[in-house]
């Protein structure tokens, strides 16, 4: 029996759940939850697999270790929780404290990973468990697995991918651990230094319509909702460019890039960095309601600055 304390949030923590509670050589011990939030599927986890569930504001501190140390549990597992966790903590358990992130360490640490994969243009995007060090996604791996990125991927789609792709490896991993056959592989064995990603937000929504015109495709689908859309001014007011198409055999040519330079029956043409970029769903930024695609007209432009909108008139 491997006994686990798990330490979680949201749906990569329910699928994983699923999955080990079907294992009746693993046994969750207690489940912990972020203090900043309520995940009410892990409240109901808990109370039908009928273990404590802890919320706590540091579970660094001396009067959390010890109410867990009672537990005697084996290994303590991280999904998606959102504190430090300090030497002491990590040590409880004899097997260690783990971690599965949804990137393919040691490249792609840090934040909102899902969303620069696609940003990026990648083919695939990776999930790995790996212990927890006393740096950020730096441990050693124990197992990592590869998903495929389709080219029409959203950032939605990838959620789906990563919550499916992220219980599945966290179980192999701990059948892995039970069975004594897991593996600690260092992550400067596969790179001297891999990188890390930036945590995203407010204000990085906004497209530069300088970009070419891949790098803007890639942009839209990696931040599509669920995520705060790709964001643009026209006529001073703020829109979600929400979907794209690249055009094929689209000449490379010099112009004012985010004016609308032509039309289709699916949507309009904007002039990118490189050529130019077909617009097929535009939303109101507040409502995410779909706006009417002829209300944009050819000579009009996007701006991805209020600030630098002239006034309508000239628009």
């Amino acid at each position: 029996m491997l006994k686990i304390g798990f330490f979680a949030d949201g749906p990569w923590a329910h699928k994983s759940l699923e999955k080990i509670i079907e294992n009746y050589d693993f046994q969750i011990m207690y489940i912990v939850v972020r203090y900043d939030s309520v995940d009410k599927v892990l409240v109901e986890y808990a109370k039908r697999l009928g273990v404590p569930l802890f919320k706590h504001r540091n579970v660094n501190s001396c009067d959390f270790i010890q109410m867990i140390k009672e537990f005697d549990v084996d290994i303590n597992v991280s999904m998606s929780f959102n504190q430090i966790l300090k030497k002491e903590i990590r040590e409880i358990a004899p097997l260690g404290f783990i971690n599965c992130h949804a990137g393919a360490l040691p490249f792609y640490r840090g934040r909102n990973i899902l969303n620069w994969v696609l940003i990026n243009g990648e083919k695939e995007f990776g999930v790995t468990v790996h212990y927890v060090d006393d740096g950020i996604d730096t441990g050693d791996i124990i197992l990592q697995q590869m998903v495929e990125i389709s080219p029409d991927d959203r950032y939605g789609d990838l959620l789906e991918k990563a919550y499916i792709a992220c219980a599945d490896t966290l179980y192999k991993a701990l059948c892995q651990l039970k069975q004594g056959t897991a593996k600690r592989i260092p992550q400067n064995t596969i790179h001297s230094t891999g990188f890390y990603c930036s945590r995203r937000v407010m204000g990085d929504e906004y497209i530069d319509w300088s970009w070419d015109s891949e790098r803007i495709y890639n942009f839209v689908r990696g931040i599509a909702i669920p995520g705060p859309g790709a964001r643009t001014f026209f006529k001073g007011e703020e829109y979600i460019i929400d979907k794209v198409e690249l055009i094929n055999d689209m000449p490379c040519y010099i112009d004012k890039v985010g004016n609308i330079v032509g039309k289709s029956t699916s949507g309009i043409v904007v002039k990118t960095g490189s050529n130019a970029i077909l617009v097929t769903r535009v939303l109101n930024a507040y409502t995410k309601e779909a706006c009417a695609m002829n209300g944009f007209y050819i000579g009009n432009r996007f701006f991805a600055d209020k600030h630098i909108c002239p006034p309508p008139e000239y628009l």
